[in-house]
Formats: structure tokens, sequence, C-alpha cells
């Protein structure tokens, strides 16, 4: 068996802010070799997600809206009595998770259609990391 482990670093300059990894994703696994596998995309920062779903605008305003609706900004949090302001955040990251486990066959992401891989920050404006771990033969 092989693996490939690769780091995405991002600095937002939006506090929240989305990003579109499948291309990235994807070339770690072509650098692989790697032909039947899979491969593990994950955050690795309590206050961001990753996840899979179609890029569309009116569907990110959607899921923006729901998540806001979900863990709204405010002053509330039983997490900001620590000096934080980013309690919805980490609810937030919750809703969408930290992670996805992406299919890969004949030495591709094997994807449907409409979906690519996604990045969200929930709490920009300083350095976070993503591990990408290919795995198989």
């Amino acid at each position: 068996m092989k693996s490939k482990t690769d780091y995405f670093y991002f600095e937002t300059k939006a506090r929240r802010e989305l990003i579109n990894v499948t291309e990235r994703v994807a070339a770690v696994v072509a650098a692989s070799g790697i032909q039947e596998g899979m491969v593990l995309v994950s955050a690795m920062h309590i206050t961001a997600g990753v996840f899979v779903n179609d890029h569309e605008p009116g569907l990110w305003e959607d899921i923006w809206a729901w998540l806001q609706q979900l863990a709204p900004e405010g002053p509330d949090y039983k997490h900001h009595r620590t000096g934080e302001d980013n309690g919805d955040a980490h609810l937030k990251s919750i809703l969408v998770h930290h992670q996805v486990i992406v299919p890969i066959t004949a030495g591709k992401l094997d994807l449907g259609p409409w979906q690519q891989i996604f990045y969200a920050e929930f709490d920009g404006g300083r350095r976070k990391r993503v591990v990408v771990k290919a795995i198989g033969e």
C-alpha cells in the first residue's frame, strides 16, 4: 500500500470564507501514484470545516444563511468567557464537519458530476492548515 501526505495552508482575509480545494486535492492524488484508494481531507483547526457539495452561488448563500441561523454571531456564548469571540465558529464547524473521505478510482478523485471539495473558514485572519492523506494501491 502507498500513502502520500500533503498540507495546505490558508490565511484568509475575511473571517468567513469558502475555498474550493478540489484541484489541489486532485494534484496530491495524481502525485501519489495511487490508482485505487481513498483520500482524506481534514481541517486541522476547530473553527474550520471541510465538506463536499455543489459549487453554485445561490446554494452558498443558502448555506451561509442556514449556518448563521443555527449558530449566529453574538456575544452570548459561554465560550466567550475565555476572552474569545468565536463561539459561533466552533458550532459552525460541527455542523459542516471537519473532514471528508473521497474515493480514488483509476488514479483520480471519484466525485459525482457536481461535487467539489471545499474548505470553510469560520474564524479567519490567521494561518490555518488542512491535511490531505491519500492511501491505496
